[in-house]
């Protein structure tokens, strides 16, 4: 005999549904696109500079102390080490920042999502639309980056082409990820815990500043599934005009955190405009 859902448990299945997509988020992205042309230089100086500063700090202040790094049996000078990481890490701030900061600004703040949703726009495209935003941004900023880094002469490997759409996942993965706990959010301070609890200490998990193999062997094995390890796993050999090893496995792990991150943010936020 069938049962009838109760009332708690149906809004609750439809939360928890699959995403419902359209096409209908590309004019939420235009319009993200339009309001942030006005502001694109001010906009990309302020991405770049905090990285371009790591990296001249750390890459050739500290790389004239530490001098070469093996990496797979190869040494390499730091610089060239620590710009193969410091570019994932730069593509996971700015996708972050932009899915909180600004996102959470749209939503809360100016409530421009309300204004959208008043038009035939689903709540499940506005999320979308915020996420490849995010991506978006991100890319723009790894590309500035990237083009001193070649400026620097620190690598001119061909297959740095590569390096580019790898690091538009990794836009991807980190925007995702960034509107979970924007959905949860009731002010900018909240994202202070993101930023402390998470990425911080994934930096540093990572293979970003230091080879991973000088981790303890427990906090090692566990690094290996973070997406910034992943992330540095499939751009740093591209810096070193390599292919990446096992880049199925961290492909794979750099997705599964996208799908997983998006259907969760994607369920809170329709749970907090439910309310």
């Amino acid at each position: 005999m069938s049962t009838a859902a109760t009332p708690s448990s149906a809004p609750s299945n439809r939360i928890w549904a699959a995403p419902r997509l359209s096409m209908r988020w590309w004019p939420v992205f235009q319009r993200n696109l339009l309001v942030w042309r006005k502001l694109a230089v001010p906009s990309l100086l302020a991405n770049i500079a905090e990285p371009l500063m790591w990296l001249v700090a750390f890459g050739y202040g500290l790389g004239a102390l530490v001098g070469q790094l093996e990496v797979d049996g190869t040494r390499v000078p730091y610089i060239l080490f620590l710009a193969s990481g410091s570019i994932c890490m730069s593509a996971m701030n700015a996708a972050s920042f932009e899915a909180l900061y600004s996102a959470f600004s749209r939503m809360h703040v100016q409530k421009t999502w309300d204004g959208i949703l008043n038009a035939p726009v689903a709540l499940d495209d506005v999320v979308l639309a915020e996420m490849l935003w995010a991506a978006f941004k991100s890319l723009f900023t790894i590309t500035a980056i990237l083009g001193v880094m070649l400026g620097l002469g620190i690598s001119h490997s061909p297959k740095l082409l590569v390096a580019w759409p790898v690091l538009l996942g990794v836009g991807i993965t980190f925007s995702c990820i960034a509107l979970v706990f924007n959905a949860l959010a009731k002010g900018y301070d909240f994202f202070t815990y993101y930023f402390t609890l998470f990425l911080t200490p994934m930096m540093f998990l990572s293979g970003v500043f230091f080879p991973q193999s000088q981790l303890p062997a427990l906090v090692r094995e566990i690094a290996q599934w973070l997406p910034l390890t992943a992330a540095v796993e499939l751009v740093r050999p591209l810096f070193l005009d390599r292919w990446p090893e096992h880049a199925l496995r961290h492909a794979a792990v750099l997705a599964a955190y996208s799908a997983a991150a998006f259907w969760v943010a994607l369920a809170l936020t329709r749970k907090r405009f439910a309310r």
